[in-house]
């Protein structure tokens, strides 16, 4: 099986794709939704459409362009959405369904604490509508999925998890029978990895034209459904094994942070605690202006002498009583123009975000990635896909408020191809 994933944003589509790499398939993400010549012979293509700060009726476009661009009559179609709703997710599924057929929609990845009940997200057992994010960035709005999906014009309907304890085959013949009946997209409790993989399954044995919207946790267990032989990645540019097998070039580690959730903060201080790196915090009033700010190129050198000392370097960005999460684009592009004119002395880039991420892959002019493993569940090792880049530094992203608090540290490990101090080698 083919299949072409659609992500709003980097991170998710990395998160996402890397199960199936994981399998066996090869695997690329790439930020352009253009066929290109190394995307030949990929089983699994992840696109960041990056749509996630778009009006909903531009994300929509961009998400059908997309899709008529990068389809193939070979290929299922996976619809990314964020597990906790964030973006235009569902205005992107409406524009999609007249295209691919019943939107069959569980963003629930158990792995990491989300689950959908009742036909709602809860995050570590706590509703959705109820936590910090959602309320810093969605006050006022419905977390309820049909809702959303309703309003975006799709007839919607709901399955409980009791659907999801027949077998397979009997599930199948429900989603074929409600499709029949017109339904557009199916809401479907999911609160286990196990269910998860039944409603893969199901899914594959309908009949009816329909697309995948989920999370990770569900393209994972769609990955297990088919597994092969692991690709031997020569279309990357360098040549290499796994993690921990020699596999990247070794030199500074630069570890960019652009979230600002209580989870990427953990995370950075068992990597100072651990790991030593140098840290170094930009103010958000030096991004705002960038270049002319009086900051700017004092920063620059400081980052400049640390990359070239051979210093690993943990760059975060700061926070001020003016800072507005909108402007999370606008920090994460300065940032990488900041880092930009000495990001090749870096032998290795770990991107927390997945707005940093891709400002940071933009600016190094890197388009693809071949996604090679994962650290832990979501966190997603790749190098620049194309073999004719002098520059190719081992590269984890991470949406920033997934992982354990022991995520950065171990992808710090990871591309300096070691192991933890007291492990069992790998």
């Amino acid at each position: 099986m083919k299949l072409l994933i659609i992500a709003d944003d980097l991170s998710g589509a990395a998160d996402c794709a890397i199960g199936f790499a994981h399998a066996g398939h090869r695997t690329v993400v790439t930020l352009r939704a253009t066929r290109e010549h190394a995307h030949e012979g990929v089983d699994t293509i992840a696109v960041d459409t990056d749509t996630r700060r778009l009006t909903p009726d531009a994300a929509a476009a961009r998400t059908r362009a997309a899709y008529a661009e990068m389809s193939s009559s070979d290929q299922r179609l996976y619809k990314k959405i964020d597990s906790t709703l964030r973006g235009n997710w569902a205005a992107e599924v409406a524009g999609l369904q007249p295209l691919a057929g019943v939107a069959i929609v569980a963003p629930a990845f158990p792995a990491m604490g989300r689950t959908v009940q009742g036909g709602r997200v809860f995050v570590h057992g706590e509703p959705l509508e109820t936590t910090a994010t959602w309320q810093l960035e969605h006050a006022g709005v419905s977390a309820d999925i049909a809702t959303q999906l309703t309003q975006a014009g799709l007839l919607t309907q709901w399955l409980d998890a009791e659907a999801l304890r027949e077998q397979p085959q009997e599930l199948a013949l429900r989603i074929d029978a409600l499709a029949a009946r017109g339904v557009e997209a199916l809401v479907v409790d999911t609160q286990t990895e196990q269910a998860l993989h039944t409603l893969a399954t199901a899914c594959l044995r309908s009949r009816a034209p329909f697309f995948w919207v989920g999370s990770g946790g569900l393209a994972r267990e769609i990955a297990t459904l088919e597994t092969r032989d692991r690709a031997d990645g020569t279309a990357g540019c360098a040549a290499g094994g796994a993690p921990g097998q020699a596999a990247f070039p070794g030199g500074p580690i630069l570890i960019l942070v652009g979230s600002l959730s209580a989870v990427s903060e953990r995370q950075c201080a068992l990597l100072r605690e651990r790991g030593g790196v140098e840290e170094l915090i930009v103010p958000p009033p030096v991004l705002r202006s960038g270049a002319s700010h009086p900051d700017w190129h004092a920063l620059q050198q400081q980052i400049a002498v640390s990359l070239r000392a051979g210093c690993d370097l943990l760059l975060r960005i700061g926070r001020d009583d003016g800072f507005d999460p909108a402007e999370g684009m606008q920090l994460s592009t300065a940032l990488a123009q900041l880092v930009a004119p000495h990001f090749t002395k870096a032998g290795g880039l770990i991107a927390t975000g997945g707005e940093t991420a891709r400002a940071m892959l933009a600016a190094a002019q890197i388009g693809s990635l071949q996604l090679l493993a994962e650290v832990e569940a979501g966190v997603a090792v790749a190098r620049p896909l194309g073999g004719a880049r002098e520059h190719c530094p081992g590269i984890v992203t991470k949406a920033g408020a997934f992982g354990t608090d022991h995520a950065l540290y171990a992808a710090w490990l990871t591309l300096r191809n070691e192991t933890e101090p007291g492990a069992a080698p790998r």
